[in-house]
């Protein structure tokens, strides 16, 4: 039987029913891992333990805006498995928005999921990962979080807040064995990047996604970005002063 670096890992996935979560359980549970999913859609992991029987998802219905409701979770898999040696936080939340739309509660909503549902994340499993001194955090931010964007008035600062988030975490926890990476997707076809009315270009499928996902945390790389073609350039922008950057994206995007 074919070894590979996941077999026997216990993997906890929190933001799995669809999307590029859904395709990294997928992917992972290939590679021999043991997979729990969460999600607060409990019939959405049904079905994805329906889906796929040879899989052996373990599905932990959770909301991440819900720090009980995660602890419980993981109190789940950890009373079933002992632990996780991966905690891979996928969930996320967007809605587009200009700055004249500006609303607290919009901010409120879409920091609730992409930033905080992470930091409840991480703290269910930081004991542990201490006391063992070993461990891994995968966090999915977004390029939109290197640098403002239009339409991300809430959503890039969520993800900016998120990535500042893991390179805290690297700095702290590395030196106690605990691997802590951060995810820099490009485009991805998924119900969220539905409901943009622009060009995305080198949009990747979540299948394709995942497996470059997985192949950079079997890397000790702090950030996984791709696809390169296009997460690049936003490495090249993140660089500019702001006389040039304001300019250039405002010519990119046509706003």
């Amino acid at each position: 039987m074919k070894s590979y670096p996941w077999s026997g890992k216990r993997c906890w996935l929190v933001g799995a029913s669809s999307g590029i979560g859904a395709a990294c359980a997928m992917e992972l549970s290939l590679q021999g891992a043991k997979v729990a999913i969460t999600a607060r859609n409990g019939a959405a992991l049904e079905q994805m333990v329906q889906e796929h029987p040879d899989a052996g998802y373990f599905p932990v219905v959770a909301d991440v805006c819900s720090q009980t409701g995660l602890q419980l979770a993981y109190a789940k898999i950890r009373e079933a498995w002992g632990g996780i040696d991966l905690l891979l936080y996928l969930a996320g939340n967007y809605k587009a928005a200009r700055a004249w739309e500006l609303e607290s509660g919009g901010a409120q909503e879409i920091m609730d999921v992409n930033y905080l549902g992470a930091v409840r994340s991480v703290e269910c499993v930081l004991t542990d990962f201490l006391e063992r001194k070993s461990g891994h955090i995968a966090l999915t931010s977004s390029i939109a979080g290197l640098r403002g964007l239009p339409k991300s008035l809430y959503y890039g600062p969520s993800k900016a807040a998120l990535t500042h988030f893991a390179e805290i975490l690297r700095l702290d926890l590395a030196p106690r064995g605990i691997t802590v990476q951060v995810i820099h997707p490009g485009f991805v076809a998924t119900p969220l990047t539905a409901q943009n009315d622009f060009a995305m270009p080198h949009l990747l499928q979540p299948s394709q996604a995942a497996k470059l996902l997985v192949q950079g945390l079997q890397k000790d790389h702090f950030e996984i970005h791709f696809p390169k073609i296009f997460t690049q350039r936003f490495h090249w922008l993140r660089c500019l002063p702001y006389s040039w950057y304001f300019p250039l994206i405002r010519k990119a995007t046509k706003v």
